[in-house]
């Protein structure tokens, strides 16, 4: 079975206050842009479009069915959001983007995405997988600290810097995960209030 690298680099804006992780891209196959949650039917910039202007479609381009990834990163940059994946490099045991065959080969390096970050405080997983790998990189490091239920957060010390952070687990962008867009929109609304 190939062995997949992450097909983007991080996008860390330097004044970011937030970093989201999520598990691994989908297949390209599967990509309306060349960004992070580029699914046309994962609703994670829908949530955000609901979030923070009221709608749903603000960042589609209904007519190609793609997202605009422009718009979305401004949007990212100015709303000091970072995104990234607990995954560097995976098999996946099936032809598709589901996380229950997705095997894990290399973890990301969390803490040095957080050193390009000072004003990071908070570290958001979207999903089970991405918050199962968080909590193992974590215990490598030392640090024991429970995965949150969904919607809610638990905290640790960046030991090498005595840092405190916010870890928030929240639902799956996937619309494989049985919960309406607009009820994943209220527990992701819980990060910017």
């Amino acid at each position: 079975m190939t062995i997949e690298n992450h097909p983007l680099d991080p996008f860390l804006p330097e004044n970011a206050s937030m970093l989201f992780l999520g598990s691994f891209p989908p297949p390209k196959e599967r990509w309306s842009m060349e960004f992070f949650y580029p699914n046309w039917i994962n609703d994670f910039w829908r949530m955000m479009g609901l979030i923070h202007y009221q709608d749903k479609t603000y960042f589609e381009q209904q007519s190609a069915k793609r997202f605009d990834k422009d718009l979305i990163v401004a949007f990212c940059r100015e709303s000091g959001i970072a995104l990234f994946d607990t995954a560097r490099k995976v098999r996946r045991l099936k032809d598709n983007a589901d996380d229950n065959f997705l095997e894990i080969v290399e973890g990301t390096d969390v803490f040095s995405l957080l050193e390009q970050m000072p004003k990071c405080q908070t570290i958001v997983t979207t999903g089970g997988k991405a918050s199962e790998e968080l909590q193992l990189y974590l215990e490598k490091k030392g640090i024991i600290v429970r995965i949150p239920k969904v919607g809610e957060y638990s905290t640790f010390q960046f030991l090498q810097e005595g840092k405190n952070f916010c870890w928030w687990r929240m639902p799956s962008t996937s619309r494989a995960y049985p919960m309406k867009l607009e009820k994943k929109a209220e527990y992701y609304k819980r990060l910017f209030e």
